[in-house]
């Protein structure tokens, strides 16, 4: 369809709330609030940011180390139907030729510039260097301490695409996350047996975000108040947080909206390959997953990333924390776009900014979603 804007809809406009305003779009851009000829919506529908999914791995039989583009593609057009209009595909631990291959295949992806699906962002390189303790559903033999120089061979494999490295600070990582921050590159603190000293100190070098705060990572204890701990107390770090309620309870997200506040939390799915698809058995980094009750778990029972959709993630920290819409949304917008330092183009429905929109009712329910100007699902 030709889309040119909204006539007269609900849109969650930066700087003023859900107001009554027409919106025109023009070369995938929010052009102006005035449109005599955009799409005219129901009065239950709303107009918000396009949602942001920095940390997932695949859905619908595809993941993203599986080094085809015809899998990236089918992720992008998959959860384009949850209201995300941008995304990180995101890498396993694996042996290096098997992340070479995958970063090479986003990398080509990327470079096809599908109008498509979600837009890619970039990549985000979940491991290998993590800690052995806390790998979670991460292959333990390919595991290695951080490293400056395979970090710059992975990106130029990539082609200068990875934004974020979830990376364990204890080992070896302080001369890492301080070349990540030089590159602007979001170091992601997680898989990590860091104390809360050593958490702190992360900080000063350039982490500014947890990878799926709580889950794996060292908890918070009244003697070592640990990974956990050190986030909490890091005004600077960016938490993202997997809320299908499975992996984090309500009371432990409750604790982190205190200690973190409105403005550092980022909603992600962590989504792997049997996401949108019935409960059976599929794959994760070479692993076999169980799939029961939409919970994803490894055969000893380790879970297994989600099948976690981003929109049903804001539903639910919706209704645990008693949040309004507008804050709700921007967990899944405004938060992931600050910290992954693209928010003067995405994140937020404002004058400049790229034309990304999920068109949703009040129960989070998705109806349209826009990319760049593009239409990339329609209920």
């Amino acid at each position: 369809m030709n889309f040119t804007g909204f006539k007269n809809a609900n849109i969650y406009v930066e700087g003023h709330g859900i107001i009554k305003t027409s919106l025109k779009v023009e070369n995938g851009k929010i052009a102006s609030f005035e449109n005599e000829d955009g799409l005219e919506l129901s009065d239950e529908l709303i107009v918000v940011p396009g949602f942001i999914d920095k940390h997932i791995h695949g859905a619908n039989h595809s993941d993203s180390m599986y080094p085809t583009k015809k899998d990236i593609s089918n992720i992008a057009t998959t959860i384009a139907s949850e209201g995300v209009a941008s995304f990180l595909p995101t890498t396993m631990t694996q042996t290096e030729e098997n992340i070479d291959l995958a970063l090479n295949n986003i990398k080509e992806y990327i470079e096809s510039k599908p109008t498509t699906g979600a837009y890619v962002l970039g990549i985000h390189l979940e491991g290998p260097f993590i800690s052995k303790t806390f790998k979670g559903a991460q292959v333990e033999s390919c595991i290695v301490p951080c490293s400056v120089d395979e970090f710059k061979h992975y990106q130029m494999v990539s082609g200068n695409n990875i934004k974020q490295v979830t990376l364990a600070y204890e080992e070896n990582g302080k001369e890492l996350c301080n070349y990540l921050y030089q590159q602007k590159i979001v170091a992601s603190i997680g898989h990590s047996n860091a104390t809360s000293e050593q958490t702190i100190e992360a900080s000063k070098n350039g982490v500014t975000s947890a990878t799926h705060t709580y889950n794996a990572m060292k908890g918070l204890h009244h003697r070592q108040a640990g990974t956990v701990g050190g986030v909490m107390l890091c005004d600077d770090i960016y938490c993202e947080l997997i809320c299908d309620l499975v992996h984090v309870c309500g009371d432990a997200i409750k604790v982190l909206y205190k200690m973190k506040g409105q403005d550092k939390i980022c909603l992600i799915t962590d989504g792997i390959e049997s996401k949108h698809l019935p409960d059976g058995i599929y794959a994760l980094g070479g692993q076999k997953v169980i799939v029961k009750n939409q919970e994803a778990r490894l055969e000893d029972g380790t879970l297994a990333g989600s099948t976690l959709k981003l929109n049903v993630a804001i539903k639910n920290i919706m209704n645990v924390l008693n949040l309004p819409l507008e804050k709700a949304v921007d967990l899944a917008s405004k938060n992931p776009a600050k910290n992954l330092r693209i928010y003067d183009t995405k994140g937020s429905i404002a004058l400049g900014k790229d034309a990304d929109f999920a068109v949703i009712d009040k129960d989070l329910n998705v109806y349209m979603t826009v990319s760049n100007g593009n239409v990339i699902y329609q209920k």
